[in-house]
């Protein structure tokens, strides 16, 4: 009787590549925040105060978006063009979903919500207003942005999760060595 399979263990699949996104297609998901540049100074509206940090695998502990700071009352903008697909409280939190193209879904929480499901929104339109309560948040009020497609891998979830920094060019830096 075999208990075991022979033979090496199953390659791991290559993860898929971030989104294309069309330079200018999406902004910054708080009012007052300049869309051309983030923030530079920690605690400002708009700083990232918590970054986006993948989970090993679909169910595992991670940080599947980026907190951006903020302060009760701003106005949550939808960060590009689509149709909202959820609006209304989980867990207690307002939280709003976006669908964009190519299978791009955003995500923001918490927050009052103003819109209903089904709404076509534009980037910049008001989607709700930032509430306190993120858990975690070193100042008043943080965004969670999130940022998710299909998943690109059978089997591994129903989801990828990416770093919504992408949608804005301020993803991770990889760089190469110049040597030959």
């Amino acid at each position: 009787m075999l208990l075991g399979i022979a033979g090496p263990p199953p390659a791991a699949a290559a993860p898929a590549p971030p989104p294309l996104v069309p330079v200018g297609a999406f902004g910054w998901p708080l009012a007052g925040v300049d869309p051309d540049a983030a923030p530079a100074r920690a605690g400002t509206p708009g700083s990232v105060t918590r970054l986006f940090d993948p989970p090993p695998h679909y169910y595992g502990r991670g940080h599947r978006g980026a907190d951006l700071a903020g302060r009760p009352g701003l106005a949550v903008l939808a960060a590009g063009d689509g149709t909202v697909v959820f609006a209304g409280p989980i867990a207690g939190r307002g939280v709003v979903s976006v669908e964009h193209g190519g299978g791009l879904r955003t995500t923001y929480e918490p927050l009052a919500v103003a819109v209903v499901a089904g709404t076509r929104v534009r980037r910049g339109d008001p989607v709700g207003t930032l509430e306190p309560g993120h858990r975690g948040c070193p100042v008043a009020a943080c965004l969670h942005w999130g940022l998710r497609r299909p998943a690109s891998t059978p089997g591994a979830g129903a989801l990828d999760y990416l770093d919504p920094l992408l949608l804005l060019g301020l993803g991770p830096v990889r760089l190469l060595p110049t040597d030959p």
